[in-house]
């Protein structure tokens, strides 16, 4: 009976090794998944996922004019990151996404241009600028797109830009949206065909000057 029970006893501990790998290994790939926490996007594109933040060598500076709606009330740290890295964000109607990325921005007192992606001409700009994604809504922190809303990548990008965390600006106004795409202008309207006015009658010629004798023909 001794050997049976010994037996018995090494299948059993064999299997709770078992088990206890099978679950270590299900352990060990969560917690590689939730280190890779941070997207990049190099500038060829090419999409990383990492533990680490960004850092400013991942943002490339932008090419874009800064928002300049309002007066004044810009601390120094908020002018210095916008001159380099300045936000755009392209936003559609109805997309609570691009709602929330723009609180975002409002709430860290993030200066902004907007941009309304609304009609067909203003989602095929879209397309031409950012390869054909309709993703919404989109984020430009310089030359870094963000495309969807994430806040972690979003705040995460925002610090390697030199964003003070929390700023407060001072009559400062966020400037309404601009569409994407520029509207053409409307063309006026064309009158319904109308008839001709009738042809005035000739006027009459003057009489004749009186001749030498004082009769008039």
């Amino acid at each position: 009976m001794t050997p049976l029970k010994s037996t018995s006893s090494a299948a059993s501990r064999s299997t709770r090794l078992v088990r206890l790998a099978a679950v270590a290994m299900l352990l060990g790939g969560a917690a590689v998944g939730a280190l890779a926490q941070y997207k990049i996007v190099g500038p060829d594109g090419k999409v990383t996922y990492t533990d680490k933040p960004p850092t400013p060598q991942d943002i490339r500076p932008g090419t874009g004019t800064p928002a300049q709606s309002g007066t004044g009330g810009l601390p120094f740290e908020t002018r210095q990151a916008m001159t380099k890295y300045p936000v755009t964000l392209f936003a559609a109607k109805n997309c609570p996404a691009c709602d929330q990325a723009r609180q975002s921005l409002r709430q860290r007192g993030v200066p902004f241009s907007e941009y309304s992606v609304v009609t067909n001409d203003d989602y095929t700009a879209l397309q031409a600028r950012f390869g054909g994604s309709t993703s919404m809504p989109v984020v430009l922190i310089g030359s870094q797109s963000m495309k969807g809303y994430s806040s972690n990548d979003l705040q995460s990008y925002l610090d390697a830009a030199g964003y003070p965390a929390q700023a407060h600006l001072v009559g400062y106004n966020w400037a309404p949206a601009s569409p994407l795409a520029p509207r053409n202008a409307t063309a006026p309207v064309a009158a319904p065909d109308q008839p001709a006015p009738a042809a005035s009658a000739p006027t009459p010629l003057p009489p004749p000057p009186p001749s030498k004798n004082g009769i008039q023909f």
